[in-house]
């Protein structure tokens, strides 16, 4: 469907218009594509499509589709708190990648979504749909409920109050239950999201602090659902306070 916000008249607006129209499940698009979800005329799509591609932020396959530049990648990784974020947390990360050979990820929250920053994952672990930069609804998943759980009250009412996507017959989609799952979070201090990405896995979740003590990102595991919660959880819960303390919090 073509976005139903107004087309911006400026061409900064229009050309993060036209990029918007990328995301995880349409990582590709043709120019008729570009120019019908961006609700900007095809003449005008065309011609930003071929600035963005001299400036590398947009590149074309063989198959004549466009995708996001190697550019915006770059830059996007130079976020001066994505970029702290990351490299605070690697070394904690591939520690806890050694101890569990399962899917390890970091996520920050970006209004109501999940956005993946780093992820490390080896050939034989179970497959997972995230990736770094992409994004998923935070009911879904485990470093979701984790950020959702400690974000400010007005966030978790528009949560509560927006449509919970459903993804498997086992994700949280009324109010109530979230609210209950938020509440468990916070009360146990660690967030396990069962199959409601994906049937085959679950996702255990441990909150990372910054210094004030605020919750800053989230870390994860995600492991086959026949994997036993207690051969996972101390290693996520201590990964998340080693990356709080690497990032200044201190234990009151």
């Amino acid at each position: 469907m073509p976005t139903s916000e107004p087309v911006p008249r400026s061409l900064l607006g229009r050309a993060f218009t036209l990029l918007s129209v990328f995301t995880a499940d349409r990582p590709s698009a043709t120019l008729s594509e570009l120019s019908r979800h961006s609700g900007l005329p095809l003449s005008t799509t065309h011609r930003l499509v071929q600035e963005l591609i001299a400036h590398r932020a947009l590149d074309k396959d063989g198959s004549g589709r466009f995708t996001i530049g190697l550019r915006l990648w770059e830059l996007g990784a130079l976020s001066p708190g994505a970029l702290d974020l990351r490299e605070r947390a690697l070394p904690y990360l591939e520690d806890l990648f050694e101890v569990t050979h399962h899917n390890v990820q970091l996520a920050i929250r970006d209004d109501l979504e999940v956005v993946y920053v780093e992820r490390i994952s080896a050939k034989d672990a179970v497959n997972v749909v995230t990736r770094m930069g992409s994004r998923l609804p935070l009911h879904a998943t485990g470093v979701g409920l984790v950020l959702l759980a400690y974000a400010p009250p007005e966030v978790q009412e528009r949560a509560l109050d927006t449509e919970l996507k459903q993804f498997t017959k086992h994700t949280i989609t009324t109010p109530n239950a979230l609210r209950s799952a938020l509440a468990t979070v916070r009360r146990d201090g660690y967030a396990i999201s069962d199959r409601q990405i994906e049937t085959i896995t679950y996702s255990v979740a441990a909150p990372v602090r910054g210094p004030g003590g605020d919750v800053a990102a989230a870390v994860s595991v995600v492991v086959p659902t026949q994997t036993r919660t207690d051969t996972v959880l101390p290693a996520v819960r201590a990964c998340g306070r080693a990356i709080s303390r690497a990032l200044g919090w201190r234990r009151v």
